[in-house]
């Protein structure tokens, strides 16, 4: 009978034993879980970051560059502008000094005429000189 008990005892600590065995299982592999959560909640974490800061810099590139864009606008129109008012300028001084051209030359004309009649009538008048002398 003690026999039997014995081995009863040694059988309940074995159990015990095991039980003890598995809850430690239990628990480390808890543990690790819990551990492995944080590490995937902490990773989680990083890349959404990341992804937020990329995103972040993506707005900001695309945002220079339209300014880029509308400042290069800008200076395009405004070279234009220039060009059109040096254009202007060039046309306006071209017709300026072919105007005083014209002017010179109907002046030159008009001079060259006036000594022409000037030229007949004193021709004519020293003409009318000779016939009287004659």
């Amino acid at each position: 009978d003690e026999k039997e008990e014995k081995k009863k005892n040694d059988k309940d600590d074995e159990d015990k034993d095991d039980e003890k065995e598995e809850d430690k299982e239990k628990k480390k592999k808890g543990k690790e879980k819990e551990e492995k959560d944080e590490k995937d909640a902490k990773n989680k974490k990083k890349k959404d970051k990341e992804d937020e800061d990329k995103d972040e810099k993506e707005e900001k590139d695309e945002k220079e560059d339209k300014e880029k864009k509308k400042k290069k606008e800008k200076e395009d129109k405004d070279e234009k502008e220039e060009k059109g008012k040096k254009k202007d300028k060039e046309d306006d001084d071209k017709d300026e000094e072919k105007e005083e051209k014209d002017e010179k030359e109907d002046k030159e004309k008009k001079k060259k005429e006036k000594e022409k009649e000037d030229k007949e009538e004193k021709d004519e008048k020293e003409d009318k000189e000779e016939k009287k002398k004659k």
